[in-house]
């Protein structure tokens, strides 16, 4: 049976195991965490709100992050110990962990938490994590939030929106508004320039997104992964060269497939736009 496995019973994995059961669209999720009464509780708390809710999702856990072998998609979350991203040397440890178990599988790995970027740049040259097979899915939650604070310009909804947010949060963020709409109209003409500017000011204070945010934009992407997808994606992806240094890693919009990271969407640039994402990506500490 197809799952797919969350390590970390945390405020974000739980909120990523609620979404991904109500969403009723995945035939089981595994809530993995050490602290495996933690766990039990939690996914047996989200199992019985099926009957409510009227999901037929399957929701179990485990101690182990061995059970996360044979899953589909492996999400990274956050410790229900401090509840706290994966990040640094711990965060690598246990990727190698993830990636020992599923290396030789097609699962492929979603960072879901908002300061785990450079962990994802870590696994891709240390850990050799093939770049396809990992990806980090905060930044859709910041694109949700620039489609609300867009929407509020024209007194709007936030679906009357299209637009990427492409970049390194929280200082190195771009917005290209030359190929945002509104409404159907380019938002460089619905929009005053100076407000647009605003926008993208206000987005800085806005990252790190909280955890339901973050858990809405990861299960996205996680749904993505197992049925594929012909809508694009903002995630954090190992760059290929055309868009700023190879190996690098910075949110852009992408494609998903059940096999990972299809293709990165090279969004239209304007030359200041394209030396603002180089600029940011290339001011980033290694």
């Amino acid at each position: 049976m197809p799952f797919a496995a969350i390590v970390g019973a945390g405020e974000l994995g739980a909120a990523i195991a609620a979404r991904l059961a109500a969403r009723d669209v995945i035939p089981e999720v595994r809530l993995i965490d050490t602290a495996s009464q933690a766990a039990a509780g939690k996914a047996l708390d989200i199992q019985q709100s099926g009957a409510i809710e009227g999901f037929r999702t399957r929701v179990v856990s485990d101690g182990s992050v061995h059970a996360a072998a044979g899953a589909r998609v492996v999400v990274l979350a956050d410790s229900s110990t401090g509840q706290k991203e994966w990040q640094g040397d711990e965060g690598l440890g246990l990727l190698r962990q993830i990636w020992t178990i599923v290396e030789r599988e097609t699962a492929t790995i979603v960072c879901a938490g908002a300061l785990q970027r450079l962990l994802i740049e870590r696994a891709v040259t240390e850990l050799r994590v093939e770049p396809r097979r990992i990806c980090g899915s905060a930044p859709g939650a910041l694109e949700s939030a620039a489609r609300a604070l867009t929407a509020l310009e024209v007194d709007g909804s936030p679906d009357d929106v299209r637009l990427n947010v492409i970049g390194i949060p929280p200082r190195g963020i771009v917005i290209p508004w030359s190929a945002a709409t509104v409404r159907g109209v380019s938002a460089v003409q619905a929009i005053a320039p100076h407000r647009l500017t605003a926008i993208t000011s206000h987005l800085a204070a806005l990252w790190p997104p909280g955890p339901y945010a973050l858990a809405s934009s990861a299960t996205r992407v996680v749904e993505a992964l197992f049925h594929g997808s012909r809508r694009s994606h903002g995630c954090f992806v190992v760059l290929d060269g055309p868009l700023g240094s190879r190996g690098r890693v910075a949110a852009l919009p992408v494609t998903l497939t059940d096999l990972g990271v299809g293709e990165i969407v090279s969004p239209s640039l304007t030359t200041h736009e394209r030396v603002a994402l180089e600029t940011a990506v290339e001011k980033q500490p290694l």
